[in-house]
């Protein structure tokens, strides 16, 4: 069994690792748990995304007043696409949630951490094209 916390109401699920995940539906909202784009988390949903997740989860902190972050956000949705559903991407604003964003002290934006069984495991600051994201959390994952 694998645990998928809903993009849409953040519900975990239990999913057989026989059942291709990219299928699946969430048993609460019955929204696909994994549709190709990434969560957009809002203050106080970051902890249990990357603590209840079986698959490893990449945050992406931005900011809206962010150029970098702007110019990432398509590449990182391109990354998104083709990890799914192996690995959970998701984003934090981190001026609409700055508590969750606090306390890992972020120093620039668009800092992305990668997260395996709720800690922190990577971490990269910048913006990057999508083939240099799927390549950072693949090394990541590796080692």
């Amino acid at each position: 069994m694998s645990n998928i916390v809903c993009p849409a109401c953040a519900a975990v699920n239990r999913v057989p690792l026989e059942k291709p995940a990219g299928e699946a539906k969430c048993g609460k909202c019955h929204a696909p748990l994994f549709n190709g784009h990434p969560v957009a988390l809002a203050e106080g949903q970051l902890a249990r995304h990357v603590s209840k997740n079986s698959i490893p989860v990449v945050v992406d902190f931005w900011a809206d007043w962010c150029g970098p972050c702007k110019m990432m956000a398509p590449e990182f949705a391109k990354a998104a696409q083709t990890m799914e559903p192996h690995v959970r991407f998701a984003k934090l604003d981190t001026e609409a949630a700055p508590r969750d964003a606090g306390g890992f002290g972020i120093r620039s934006i668009p800092t992305m951490i990668l997260f395996q069984g709720g800690r922190e495991i990577a971490r990269e600051s910048g913006a990057m094209p999508a083939g240099h994201i799927v390549q950072w959390v693949r090394n990541a994952l590796k080692g």
